[in-house]
């Protein structure tokens, strides 16, 4: 494991200050605000640590409220909504300078037999074909309005293994194609085997890359390069069948729409043997600067 990956592993280990409460920390990003996958995943971990045993996540719901400041902590508030014989709800509502930031809606269910079903997964080349982040961005820093991006990109990033099958928003900036993009992701290390931490691993690394599919449509190339301003708005996520974050999950995304200054992003998550493991929506402000 390496260091990037254990620091992310002490983020997601919550302190509890009460029963139902929570603090978490941050780090520094590559912009002035607290990564929105950080949050969305530190208030899974948080409704999680109040779920009975045996009861896993199958669905979260969120909403981004404010920007969260990178310097200061975030507290967690868990309402136990529900308790029943086979599902578990709760919402969490993370807090920062007496605000709200982030509000989260988060299922659990006990295990059970029930009708099978899954679309296809699509063709995509060996992850272990594919470059590594170090060896990808380097080729568009001068498409960057700051080369030094790149490094601070492969360092921010270091806890994750992820690998583009096509080029990237930034690699293709000025040349419009069809708004599909495909990733391979895992963790940059073995993990250990509860269930709760490889959902939210994956619900991390859910927000790094969904909405590249928008600005693909348009040729643009994001925040890096300083053609669109954006931020998350809202995300949900299913989680259908057991994985594991730290071996290979195929990354599907697609755009089927963006209008009055947001953009959407729908993706499905393959186990690298083919089975449909989550289901993602994302929608996010999408700005043109002027």
């Amino acid at each position: 494991m390496n260091d990037e990956l254990q620091g992310l592993l002490d983020l997601l280990d919550l302190e509890r200050i009460e029963q139902d409460y929570f603090r978490g920390q941050s780090r520094s990003a590559l912009v002035p605000r607290v990564f929105g996958g950080q949050v969305a995943a530190q208030a899974l971990v948080a409704a999680g640590r109040t779920v009975p045993e045996g009861r896993d996540a199958h669905s979260l719901h969120a909403y981004f409220l404010r920007t969260g400041d990178p310097g200061a902590p975030i507290v967690y508030e868990v309402d136990r909504i529900r308790d029943g014989r086979s599902f578990t709800t709760r919402r969490v509502v993370a807090v920062q300078h007496g605000k709200p930031i982030f509000h989260l809606s988060a299922s659990f269910q006990a295990y059970e037999e029930g009708l099978e079903h899954q679309a296809e997964m699509p063709a995509s080349p060996d992850p272990e074909t594919l470059p590594t982040a170090a060896e990808m961005l380097p080729r568009y820093a001068h498409n960057f309005r700051d080369p030094r991006i790149v490094d601070r990109m492969i360092k921010e990033r270091g806890a994750v293994d992820l690998r583009y099958v096509q080029a990237p928003p930034y690699g293709t900036v000025g040349q419009p194609r069809e708004p599909r993009s495909q990733v391979w992701f895992r963790a940059n290390g073995k993990l250990g085997d509860d269930p709760l931490l490889h959902v939210c691993l994956a619900t991390y690394v859910s927000d790094m890359t969904l909405l590249d599919s928008v600005l693909l449509a348009h040729g643009r190339g994001g925040w890096t390069v300083g053609d669109v301003v954006g931020a998350s708005l809202d995300h949900a996520m299913w989680f259908h069948r057991p994985f594991r974050a730290d071996e290979w999950l195929l990354y599907d995304q697609e755009s089927p729409s963006a209008s009055g200054g947001r953009g959407l992003g729908q993706a499905r998550i393959y186990t690298q043997d083919g089975r449909l493991a989550i289901s993602v929506i994302q929608e996010g402000v999408v700005r043109v600067p002027r």
